[in-house]
């Protein structure tokens, strides 16, 4: 079991995932979908930092987000070595964010289960 982040983690997470946020608004590229930044996990070394993102649409979307945000993300990068004030820049991963997906999926089950038990 992993042990919560320190604050000093906790900010250093917030403030990547706002300029990485940021970042993403200003891109031009087509195959971004309607895509939130939902959270940032960098490790503790600076030197690589996981972003997590949801983004609205189909399977087809979703793989064409992760595309696009591969594609920039050195340009990202960048944006974060210029904008902050860290030892290092850390390289980015993006992973899609399971926890909409999930909370989706509990509110179906909920709801059929609300059906069934009104039935």
């Amino acid at each position: 079991m992993s042990k919560p982040p320190s604050a000093r983690m906790r900010k250093v997470n917030e403030l990547v995932r706002e300029v990485v946020a940021e970042e993403t608004t200003q891109l031009k590229d087509p195959r971004l979908g309607f895509l939130t930044i939902t959270g940032v996990d960098t490790a503790p070394n600076l030197r690589n930092a996981i972003v997590y993102y949801s983004v609205i649409g189909d399977d087809e979307q979703h793989r064409e987000t992760a595309r696009a945000l591969r594609s920039a993300a050195s340009r990202i990068q960048a944006a974060i070595g210029a904008q902050t004030r860290l030892k290092y820049t850390p390289v980015l991963e993006f992973r899609i964010d399971p926890s909409i997906d999930e909370g989706i999926r509990m509110e179906q089950l909920l709801h059929r289960l609300k059906e069934e038990e009104s039935s």
